[in-house]
């Protein structure tokens, strides 16, 4: 397995992903939309997405980093807003290397935390996050947010 950064011009490895990732949530299934809107965050360079693949360059998983600016501190920081990897390849690491990614990313670009949130009923993220070093915030109704300090 590999993980790489993508550009404007590889969006197509994540346009599946991302659309099983939206019908996780419990939204309706629309290719057209997850590569509408995938294709606009790469374009417009507002958002930074990892990939996973095997060695067929097969897609396994994705996360997507927003950045998070702080005005007082003058820095960015990100907001690690998708994690997906497929069904069949969940609990084999991959969800794992793709936030050791995200965090060394957010470090190496001067960052002082990656932070994310989970829906309070996802117990298997919730479990990943933490053993990652992840803290969990206040809680919310629908959502716990975590944080990382990097």
């Amino acid at each position: 397995m590999q993980i790489i950064k993508i550009d404007k011009t590889q969006g197509a490895l994540v346009y599946d992903l991302f659309n099983k990732y939206r019908v996780f949530y419990k939204q309706l299934p629309d290719i057209e939309v997850a590569k509408k809107f995938i294709q606009e965050r790469l374009d417009n360079n507002e958002s930074v997405i990892f990939v996973a693949l095997d060695d067929t360059s097969r897609p396994l998983g994705f996360t997507q980093l927003y950045p998070k600016y702080s005005s007082m501190r003058v820095i960015k920081n990100w907001i690690l807003n998708d994690l997906y990897v497929e069904q069949d390849f969940r609990e084999s690491g991959i969800g794992t290397a793709l936030l050791e990614t995200a965090i060394n990313f957010a470090r190496q670009n001067g960052a002082k935390f990656v932070e994310l949130s989970t829906a309070v009923d996802n117990y298997t993220a919730q479990n990943l996050y933490e053993k990652t070093g992840f803290v969990r915030q206040e809680p919310e109704i629908d959502f716990y947010t975590y944080r990382i300090l990097v």
